[in-house]
């Protein structure tokens, strides 16, 4: 049976996942599957993770909201806000910037017709500027998920890449299938 808190509900197969990684640690320390647990909210929760989702982390693992609260504002990589289907994590530390990253972002802004942290009208894209993604020899670069996209170094080069993705579907997380 899935858990339900307030208007989210973890799947079945996100539950197990919890489960599962929860499994990995001694008896006591389920607060160790934190960070995965997020991972799962937001794979199931459109890319995004909600005060509800916390809530229901928190009373899987047996653990006070803030402290999952903490978690989930520390990192960078959970989205704490609805965000579109892809969203561009773009790297913007001096590498990239001394590569063109400042350009590359007002480029895909004005292209994209928001501004950093927002999402497109049509929800496909979200542009989040990050802090270093570590390629700082193949800048100005952005990562879309677990995919790092390099040398975005002018607006041909933008314009390929956001073609790309309109076409490109989200994959599936492994436990999901």
């Amino acid at each position: 049976m899935a858990e339900t808190i307030n208007a989210f509900k973890f799947s079945d197969k996100g539950l197990a996942e919890i489960q599962r990684y929860i499994s990995h640690y001694p008896e006591g320390r389920q607060k160790s599957a934190l960070l995965p647990a997020l991972h799962v909210a937001q794979a199931e929760n459109n890319g995004w993770v909600s005060p509800e989702a916390m809530d229901a982390i928190a009373e899987i693992l047996n653990i006070q909201p803030i402290e999952v609260y903490e978690v989930a504002t520390f990192y960078t990589m959970f989205n704490l806000k609805p965000v579109g289907k892809h969203v561009l994590e773009v790297c913007r530390t001096g590498p990239c910037c001394l590569r063109g990253a400042d350009q590359m972002i007002e480029t895909l802004k004005q292209k994209l017709n928001i501004e950093e942290g927002e999402t497109t009208a049509d929800g496909m894209f979200t542009l989040k500027p990050v802090e270093c993604l570590a390629s700082c020899g193949t800048g100005p670069m952005l990562q879309v998920r677990e995919t790092y996209y390099e040398n975005i170094d002018s607006e041909e080069a933008v314009d390929q890449f956001l073609e790309m993705m309109r076409n490109k579907e989200v994959e599936t997380p492994e436990w999901k299938k």
